[in-house]
C-alpha cells in the first residue's frame, strides 16, 4: 500500500461496487435508519473486513510489504514479508505463487494436512487458557458444597418448610455476589485492562484476584465477611471470562481457532466437574483446635491453587501480536507470531495480515462516533444485538446454573445423604464435561441455532421429569434415581446446545467496529441474569418447592425455544459480508418466514406430506422469494 493508503482505495474500487450491487435487495428490506451504520451504509467497509487485500494486484502487494518492512523496522524480512503478503491475500494460493520455494510449499501444504501440527508454545498457551476456565468453572461449583456447612455455622440456615425466608435470601445473596458485581463492574473492567496491561497483563491480575479472594473466603468468619470476599471475587471473573477466549483467539492459527475458542466452555465444564471433586474429597475434614468449618473452608479455598497456577505461567506465554500491533510494537509482534508458527513465512504472512485487518478496522472506527448507541439504534446492529442477549439470557434461566449452585441442597432435598448429594452432584458435573467436548465439532456442523432448537425442548421435558420425581414416594428406590437421571440427562442437552453456542454465537454476530462492546455487553447479560438466578433460587426452593422450581425453568427453555426460532439467526461458516446480510433481513420478516418454515417442516417430516420447497430468506442462499440460487452470489465462503 502507497504511505497515504490510495493505492488500496482504488484498487478496491471495483470490488466495492460489485459488493453494494450484489447487497442492494437486502439492504432495501431494513428501514432508513440503515444508513447511518457503517456496515450497511458503505459496502467497501465490509469488503476490506473481509479482506482487505482483495482487489490488489501482486506487483502493489509487494510494494506494499517492502514499505510495511521499511517503516516499522523489519528490513531484514523483507523478502520474507512479501511472500507473507502474498499469502495473505489468498492463502491456498501458494502452490501458485513463483516467489515461494519448493521448502515453503510443503510447509503450507502440511497446514492443511496437518491441521494439529503446531509448535509446542502455542499449546502451551493453550493449556494456559484451559486452566483459566478451569478456574472460572472451579469458581462457580465449590459454593455449592460450601451451600450444606457454612449457613449453620453463621447462623443463616434455613428451617426446613419455612417458606422463602430470610435466611434463604441471605443465602442467595451469598451466592449471587460474585456474578453481581462481575455483570454490573467486573465485564467493563475488561477494556481498560487490557488496553493498559496487554491480554496477559489482564489475565494476570484477574487471576490474582481469584486467587486472593478464594483464600479471602475460607478464613472468614461471618456471613457478611463472606459476602465482601466474594463480591470482590467478581472483579477477577468479569475480565477473565472476556479475555482468555479473546487472547486464544488471537494467537490461535486461522485453521483451528474455532476449536480452540470452544475449548474455554470445555474446560469451564471440567473446571465445574473439579470443583465438585474437591466438594467430595473435603466433605469429612475434621476440624482442628480452634477452627470452625475446614471442610467448606477447603471447599472454597481450592479454586484459588489453579489461579496461582495462571499467575506463575501466564507470562511464560507469548503476548498476543494483535495487541502488540495495536500498540505500534510491530516488532514485538513478529517474535510473538514466530514462537506461534513454526516458520517465519507463517509468522510474516499472519502479521501482514493482521497489519491491514487493523488498518481496515481502524478506518471504520473513524466513521462512527456513539458505537454503544448503535448497537440499539442501527437495525443490523441491534437485531445482532437482540440475537445474543437471547442466548445469554436463556444459558442462565434454562436452569442450569440453578443446578451447578445449588445441586447438593435439591438432592438432600430429595432424600440424598450429604455424602450421596455431593457424589450425585460430581456425576452432574461429570456429564457436563463429557457432552462438553463433542460441541467442539457439532457446533461447526449442525449449527449454533439449530442446536439451540434440539436442545430447548430436551431440556424443558427433563426438567419437567426432574420435578415430578419429587411426586414419587420417598421409600421407593425409583424416587432419587429418577431425581438423578432427570438431572443428568437435562445437564447433557445443556452442554451439546444452550452450553457452548451463546459465546460462540456472541462473538461472531456483531461487526468488528463493534464487537467489542457488543461482547462486553453480552457477557455483562450472562452475569446479570446468573446473579439474579443464584440470589433466587433457595427462596424459590423453600416457597415453591423443588417441584416449582424445575416446572418454572421447564416454561423458561419452552421461551427459549420459540426465542430461538423467530429471532435468533444462524451464523455458521458465513462471512463478514453474509453475516451483514442475515441481520438486515427485518426481525418481522425473518420471525414470519421461521413460523411458515416450523409449519412446512412439520409437515414434511412429521405428518409426512409431501411439500414444496421453501423459498431462501437469505441472498447468500438465493434471492428472497426466489426458489432458485442466484448464481455469482457475493460472499460466499
Amino acid at each position: 500500500m502507497s504511505p497515504d493508503g490510495t493505492g488500496k482505495r482504488e484498487a478496491l474500487e471495483p470490488d466495492e461496487k460489485a459488493s453494494l450491487k450484489g447487497r442492494d435487495s437486502v439492504v432495501e428490506l431494513s428501514d432508513s435508519k440503515n444508513s447511518r451504520s457503517p456496515s450497511i451504509r458503505d459496502g467497501s467497509l465490509t469488503a476490506k473486513l473481509e479482506n482487505p487485500l482483495a482487489g490488489l494486484t501482486h506487483e502493489q502487494l509487494l510494494v506494499d510489504a517492502a514499505e510495511f518492512a521499511r517503516t516499522h523496522g523489519l528490513g531484514d524480512y523483507t523478502e520474507t514479508l512479501q511472500k507473507g503478503a502474498l499469502l495473505a491475500q489468498d492463502p491456498a494460493a501458494f502452490e501458485s505463487l513463483p516467489m515461494l520455494t519448493e521448502e515453503d510449499r510443503r510447509v503450507l501444504r502440511r497446514e492443511f494436512t496437518h491441521r494439529w501440527d503446531h509448535p509446542k508454545t502455542l499449546y502451551y498457551l493453550v493449556i494456559m487458557c484451559s486452566v483459566a476456565a478451569a478456574v472460572q468453572g472451579m469458581d462457580e461449583s465449590v459454593i455449592n458444597g460450601a451451600n450444606l456447612f457454612f449457613p449453620s455455622q453463621f447462623g443463616i440456615e434455613p428451617t426446613p418448610g419455612s417458606g422463602a425466608s430470610r435466611e434463604q435470601w441471605l443465602i442467595g445473596l451469598v451466592n449471587a455476589a460474585p456474578s453481581v458485581r462481575s455483570g454490573i463492574v467486573g465485564c467493563w473492567l475488561t477494556a481498560p485492562l487490557n488496553r493498559f496491561f496487554g491480554r496477559r497483563g489482564a489475565i494476570f491480575v484477574a487471576a490474582m484476584i481469584s486467587f486472593i479472594t478464594c483464600i479471602w473466603q475460607g478464613v472468614t468468619n461471618s456471613w457478611q465477611h463472606l459476602l465482601v470476599a466474594r463480591v470482590f471475587l467478581g472483579l477477577g471473573l468479569g475480565p477473565k471470562s472476556a479475555t482468555v477466549p479473546v487472547y486464544g483467539a488471537e494467537c490461535a492459527p486461522p485453521l483451528i481457532r474455532g476449536g480452540l475458542v470452544m475449548m474455554y466452555q470445555t474446560w469451564t465444564a471440567f473446571g465445574i466437574m473439579f470443583g465438585y471433586v474437591m466438594n467430595f474429597a473435603f466433605r469429612n475434614v475434621p476440624d482442628p483446635a480452634g477452627i470452625r468449618g475446614l471442610n467448606w473452608r477447603l471447599m472454597l479455598g481450592s479454586a484459588g491453587i489453579p489461579a496461582l497456577v495462571i499467575v506463575a505461567q501466564v507470562y511464560f506465554c507469548p503476548e498476543s501480536p494483535r495487541w502488540y500491533m495495536m500498540k505500534g510494537r510491530y516488532g514485538k509482534a513478529f517474535e510473538s507470531l514466530r514462537r506461534l508458527r513454526h516458520t517465519d513465512l507463517q509468522a510474516a504472512r499472519d502479521l501482514y495480515y493482521i497489519h491491514v485487518l487493523l488498518e481496515a478496522e481502524n478506518k471504520m472506527s473513524q466513521k462512527t462516533h456513539h458505537k454503544l448507541l448503535e448497537l440499539f439504534t442501527v437495525p443490523r446492529n441491534r437485531r445482532a444485538t437482540l440475537a445474543s442477549a437471547i442466548v445469554m439470557f436463556m444459558q442462565q434461566f434454562c436452569g442450569i446454573n440453578a443446578i451447578a449452585y445449588y445441586s447438593s441442597n435439591i438432592f438432600v432435598q430429595g432424600g440424598f445423604s450429604q455424602t450421596s448429594a455431593l457424589l450425585a452432584s460430581f456425576g452432574f458435573g461429570a456429564v457436563n464435561f463429557a457432552f462438553a467436548s463433542p460441541a467442539i465439532w457439532t457446533i461447526d456442523t449442525f449449527g449454533r441455532r439449530n442446536l439451540l432448537l434440539v436442545s430447548f425442548p430436551i431440556m424443558a421435558v427433563m426438567l419437567l421429569m426432574t420435578g415430578f420425581a419429587f411426586w414419587i414416594p420417598a421409600s421407593s428406590s425409583a424416587h432419587v434415581g429418577v431425581i438423578a437421571l432427570g438431572i443428568y440427562l437435562f445437564t447433557a442437552a445443556y452442554s451439546f446446545g444452550e452450553g457452548p453456542v451463546p459465546l460462540t454465537y456472541s462473538a461472531e454476530a456483531f461487526p468488528l467496529y463493534i464487537r467489542d462492546l457488543g461482547m462486553s455487553l453480552a457477557t455483562s447479560v450472562t452475569w446479570f441474569f446468573l446473579s439474579v438466578v443464584t440470589l433466587t433460587v433457595p427462596a424459590l426452593l423453600g416457597a415453591w418447592t423443588p417441584q416449582g422450581v424445575f416446572a418454572w425453568f421447564a416454561a423458561w427453555n419452552i421461551f427459549g425455544f420459540l426465542a430461538a426460532l423467530l429471532f435468533v439467526p444462524e451464523t455458521k461458516a458465513l462471512s463478514l459480508e453474509e453475516l451483514d446480510q442475515v441481520f438486515s433481513v427485518p426481525t418481522r420478516t425473518h420471525a414470519a418466514y421461521q413460523l411458515k418454515a416450523a409449519g412446512h417442516n412439520f409437515r414434511k417430516y412429521v405428518l409426512r406430506q409431501k411439500v414444496g420447497e421453501m423459498p431462501p430468506l437469505y441472498e447468500h442462499e438465493g434471492a428472497i422469494g426466489e426458489k432458485t440460487y442466484a448464481p455469482g452470489r457475493v460472499g460466499a465462503a
